[in-house]
């Protein structure tokens, strides 16, 4: 199981917010410039930017990430697991407190979390080495295969429930009993600040407190009470990671993920096709024949290679008597009436459970039709789960929002090629059907999506007079017109009236649609507004990045290119480095080419052959890192701080001194394969044997230093590492430049809206409204080239992925400004003040030039210096002269 593309940016945002607190150590001022450089500075006048950061837990960094229902947000707590521990200090435990809200949900999680076929374990091992052990509350009291010596060498994932830490019931308060199954951590106590005033020390809690945790809160939007607060502050985290589809108001978002990138990944049926009858026997009825409809063409694409799907109703029934059952026995009886199988049927409720045990997804499963009112929450997973048919009073607001979520899901994560199989329903009977509306926005809400993901018709007679939340739906009839009054059915007394339902429940080859108007109309709705919303997707993606639409209760500065320049602007595509392929490769394009990826370049790269010659005589003896900071008296948090290694005392020193020097190597370089962190594509075998070499020349004093102050001498291995494989990279660029193999092809377009973040001076002739922050010189050498008559338009190129990238031998190399003349020819400009750092200036420049070679006579790269220039670039005068004649 692979990241999808949206959950590697996931990742990147927590990474690059850890940059941020290591840069400032501290977490607010590391929040708020990252928003700042991102999408502005707040400003709570205008209500723009991202709010200040909310200091819930005191101590412990606290960030949220948003992700709708379906998105993976297990999967990636799972791997942000390794981009959080190695930012931490190496010494200390990694530990982890895994939060959830329900026992359904706690059971989940353990056991797909143990489960070494799963792919969540599977990512976990990957990452930590195959040391990982998940415990459950009974394992932990018990101390089963949970002491300090195992904590200290392995992943441990705690997986509890919010009740098993706010202790309300007296099973649960065991955490924060005396425990002997326990006595032997306070051993390792490095003194009493963490623990709780009247807890004893053997306490389970104690014990979790002094391992200091990174804890994951999933479904964190149910942990914002006091008392949830309460529960997170008695942990002592280091770090506390939410994971939500709707952030509260106090969250600390640092990375959203848009409903458009789970549907661009076929994860989510969308949209929802919201379909309002005339009574609860025409739900009935359709329900029953979009399920079978629905399952028919499922079958016919299994027999054309496609995968198992057995399409599932979701009886929304409401609760007319106390007796809760009553209601659902008696939808259990309409359809046994109807001679459905009683194995097809299965009841959900707070107070009878017939799915426990029943594995949805299996094929030999004979379910498709669920019963339940609200039973069906987060946390429970059936991608089969496809239409919603609410039962509810013909005259009353349905509430669907809290089980909405529930279909959304798409199997496999894979586009059918069936539309109506990438597509949820729901059915409702409702005269407030403008208020079921509301809750059905609410619903898409609560999962991450938006009023935009859903689209809706209705069959009952509009009232002549509406209340304001009634009235007709502005996107609903651009997309079908005005609804037309029709006359209302009367409902029996028994709600259902059996004899006008036509069913058969035999063979999926007997099943014939023919006459059913309303699913004919379902029918062709649903494949009208899957090519219409596909249609939308493309527009939105081409026109916005869907990042920023997903800002909650912030407006984003949005800014867009000046009308005056649309059609230059438009006919600009940026030629890129393209990479030749075999015509059979699963990736080609239709002339055999892919962009060019560094890792390409890459794959002859043997590291551990190469030279290991470091000078480490100039090594910077700061860094920063978690450690623990005292606060007051005996307590103790921990902080993002400085770390001086000169004082570092590890309890790992003398036992690696007493060792042989090739025990001594052997673990030393464990410790920085622990800390140097992802240098894709170099395997960590690569790096390990590499950083074996490096070791072994050095002395037992050197080996000492160099484990002292191993992050200083880490930093000097990777930037070693860097340009070994950045001088590996350009050969075979060249090489394969030479030989015709990579190629440059028009490809980047200029978005007609950017997000520059942190804004720059207003300087004449900008292609957008406004453009991004620049430093002085940066400032003055665009201001001086807009004075020159045959310049048309200048662009503050974008960083991070947001702008145009070289995508050559030189990672993220981002040109400073595009610049169009009145002639047509489009410059890149690299600017060098004497400020910065220009190590790998003469790299840039040799690629920029390649590139502008490359694509053709109407396009030019030059870097520009305000002194100390390198060969072949130039000072500001001597390019105002050049772009002068361009």
């Amino acid at each position: 199981m692979e990241l999808k593309p949206f959950q590697r940016n996931v990742l990147q945002d927590l990474e690059t917010y850890l940059q941020y607190v290591q840069e400032d150590k501290d977490y607010k001022t590391a929040f708020e410039r990252y928003w700042g450089d991102r999408i502005g500075p707040y400003n709570p006048i205008e209500s723009t930017g991202m709010k200040p950061y909310q200091d819930n837990v005191k101590g412990a960094v606290h960030a949220c990430i948003k992700v709708p229902t379906a998105g993976g947000k297990t999967f990636i707590a799972c791997n942000a697991l390794k981009t959080l521990f190695d930012a931490f200090d190496s010494r200390k435990s990694q530990a982890v407190v895994w939060l959830v809200p329900w026992s359904n949900l706690l059971d989940q999680t353990y056991n797909n979390l143990s489960d070494p076929e799963h792919p969540y374990r599977q990512k976990l091992n990957t990452l930590f080495n195959h040391k990982v052990e998940v415990y459950k509350k009974e394992d932990l009291l018990q101390g089963s295969n949970f002491n300090p010596t195992v904590v200290r060498e392995q992943l441990s994932i705690f997986v509890l429930s919010f009740a098993s830490l706010r202790a309300r019931k007296k099973e649960d308060r065991k955490v924060f009993e005396e425990n002997g199954q326990l006595a032997q951590f306070t051993q390792t106590y490095s003194g009493d600040g963490h623990i709780l005033e009247g807890v004893d020390e053997t306490a389970l809690i104690n014990v979790i407190r002094s391992l200091h945790p990174v804890v994951i809160v999933d479904e964190s939007h149910n942990a914002e009470s006091e008392l949830s607060v309460d529960m997170l502050n008695n942990l002592n985290p280091a770090f506390i990671l939410d994971l939500t589809a709707t952030p509260k108001d106090n969250s600390n978002i640092i990375s959203l993920v848009s409903a458009i990138e789970l549907k661009k990944e076929h994860m989510v049926k969308l949209p929802v096709i919201v379909y309002n009858q005339h009574d609860k026997t025409e739900v009935v009825n359709n329900a029953l024949h979009l399920q079978r409809k629905l399952e028919t063409l499922a079958s016919a694409e299994r027999e054309n290679g496609g995968r198992y799907i057995r399409p599932i109703v979701l009886f929304q029934a409401q609760p007319r008597t106390k007796d809760d059952n009553v209601t659902f026995e008696k939808i259990k009886q309409w359809l046994l009436d109807l001679n459905i199988p009683e194995a097809h049927i299965k009841i959900k409720t707070a107070n009878k459970n017939e799915l426990k045990d029943v594995d949805l997804m299996a094929e030999d499963c004979p379910v498709r039709y669920i019963i339940t009112i609200n039973a069906l929450k987060e946390g429970w997973d059936c991608p089969f789960a496809y239409i919603l048919a609410s039962l509810a009073d013909k005259t009353s607001v349905v509430d669907v929002e809290q089980i909405l979520g529930r279909v959304l899901r798409q199997p496999y994560v894979q586009k059918h090629d069936t539309p109506l199989l990438n597509l949820s329903y729901v059915l409702t009977a409702s005269s407030k059907f403008y208020d079921t509306l509301q809750n059905i926005i609410k619903g898409l809400q609560e999962a991450g999506f938006s009023e935009h993901d859903y689209r809706k018709k209705d069959l009952q007679e509009e009232l002549p007079t509406t209340k304001a939340s009634e009235q007709p739906d502005p996107l609903a009839e651009l997309a079908f017109g005005p609804d037309e009054p029709e006359s209302l059915a009367t409902e029996t007394e028994d709600d259902i009236d059996r004899s006008r339902i036509h069913f058969n429940s035999g063979d999926l080859a007997d099943f014939d649609t023919t006459g059913n108007k309303i699913l004919e109309d379902i029918e062709q709705t649903a494949i009208e507004e899957s090519d219409a919303f596909e249609e939308k997707l493309k527009q939105q993606i081409d026109t916005s990045d869907p990042f920023f639409n997903e800002l909650p209760g912030t407006i984003v500065k949005q800014y867009r290119i000046k009308e005056i320049f649309e059609a230059e602007a438009s006919r600009i595509a940026l030629p890129q480095f393209f990479l030749e392929v075999p015509k059979n490769t699963l990736f080609e394009t239709g002339d055999g080419l892919v962009p060019l990826g560094r890792e390409t370049l890459l794959e002859g790269f043997k590291l551990s052959t190469q030279n290991t010659e470091i000078n480490f005589d100039t090594l910077d003896s700061e860094l920063y890192k978690v450690d623990l900071e005292k606060t007051r008296g005996k307590e103790y948090v921990p902080k993002f701080m400085k770390l001086d290694n000169a004082r570092v005392k590890d309890p790992l020193v003398e036992y690696i001194v007493s060792a042989p020097k090739e025990r001594q190597i052997k673990e030393i370089a464990h410790q920085f394969i622990q800390i140097i962190g992802n240098m894709a594509p170099i395997p960590d075998q690569e790096i390990k044997a590499y950083i074996k070499r490096i070791l072994e020349g050095m002395t037992n004093d050197q080996l000492m230093d160099c484990f002292a102050r191993k992050y200083s001498y880490k930093d000097k291995i990777k930037q070693k590492i860097r340009v070994l494989a950045d001088d590996y990279a350009e050969k075979e660029f060249f090489k394969k430049i030479d030989t015709g193999k990579i190629k440059v092809q028009s490809g980047y377009k200029l978005p007609k809206i950017i997000v520059p973040g942190k804004l720059g001076p207003d300087i004449m002739k900008s292609l957008y409204e406004r453009e991004a922050n620049m430093n002085r010189f940066e400032e003055k050498v665009i201001d001086s080239l807009a004075a020159l008559d045959n310049l048309l338009f200048w662009h503050r190129n974008l960083e991070r992925g947001k702008g145009f990238a070289l995508n050559g031998y030189k990672s993220n190399h981002y040109p400073d400004f595009l610049i169009l003349t009145r002639r047509g020819t489009i410059i890149l400009l690299e600017t060098k003040g004497d400020d910065r750092d220009n190590s790998d200036s003469i790299a840039k420049n040799k690629l920029g030039k390649r590139w502008a070679q490359l694509a053709g006579p109407n396009y030019r790269y030059f870097m520009v210096f305000d002194n100390n220039k390198i060969e072949d670039a130039r000072n500001l005068d001597e390019i105002r002269e050049i772009i002068k004649e361009l």
